[in-house]
C-alpha cells in the first residue's frame, strides 16, 4: 500500500521491520519457535511479499495504494490475494492471544472498513514512539 502511494524505501523498511516484530510477537504469543520465525518461513515471507513484483498480496496493496478498494483490487489481481483472509484472521489471533498488531489493525481498517490508504500509513508512520522489542520477546 506504501509502494501505491509512491512511499519511499524507509517507509517500506519501517513497515518491514515492524511487521517482523508484529509476526514474533503473535507468534511466540502462540507458542512458536524462535527458529522457526527468523528463517524463510518468517522474515523470508514478509520480505519476498514486500517485495517481489509477483507477489499478489503486494500488487493489490498497490493497487489499493493507488485507490483501488479490496474487492477491486482482488479483481485486477484475478488470483486468489491471500494476505486479505490472513489478515482477518491474524486480527481474531490478535485478540484471542492479547497481542498488539498495529500494522494489521490499520491493514484491517483499510480493507474492511474503508479507511483511507494514506491515512492508515500515516496512522503507523506517527504513532507514539515505542520500543521496537521487547527484551524478553526472543528468549526461550
Amino acid at each position: 500500500m506504501a509502494d501505491g502511494l509512491g512511499y519511499g524505501d524507509n517507509t517500506k523498511a519501517a513497515l518491514i521491520t515492524r511487521g517482523i516484530n508484529e509476526i514474533g510477537r503473535l507468534g511466540l504469543a502462540m507458542g512458536a519457535k524462535y527458529e522457526t520465525l527468523s528463517g524463510l518461513t518468517g522474515i523470508g515471507d514478509l520480505i519476498v511479499t514486500c517485495a517481489s513484483m509477483h507477489s499478489r498480496n503486494r500488487r493489490a496493496g498497490i493497487l489499493m495504494g493507488k485507490g483501488y478498494d479490496m474487492k477491486q483490487a482482488m479483481d485486477e489481481v484475478k488470483m486468489v490475494v491471500e494476505g486479505v483472509y490472513s489478515a482477518k484472521a491474524a486480527m481474531g489471533l490478535a485478540e484471542k492471544y492479547n497481542v498488539d498488531l498495529p500494522i494489521i489493525e490499520q491493514v484491517n481498517e483499510a480493507l474492511f472498513e474503508n479507511k483511507p490508504v494514506k491515512d492508515a500509513v500515516y496512522d503507523l508512520m506517527t504513532r507514539d514512539r515505542k520500543a521496537e522489542h521487547d527484551e524478553t520477546a526472543w528468549e526461550e
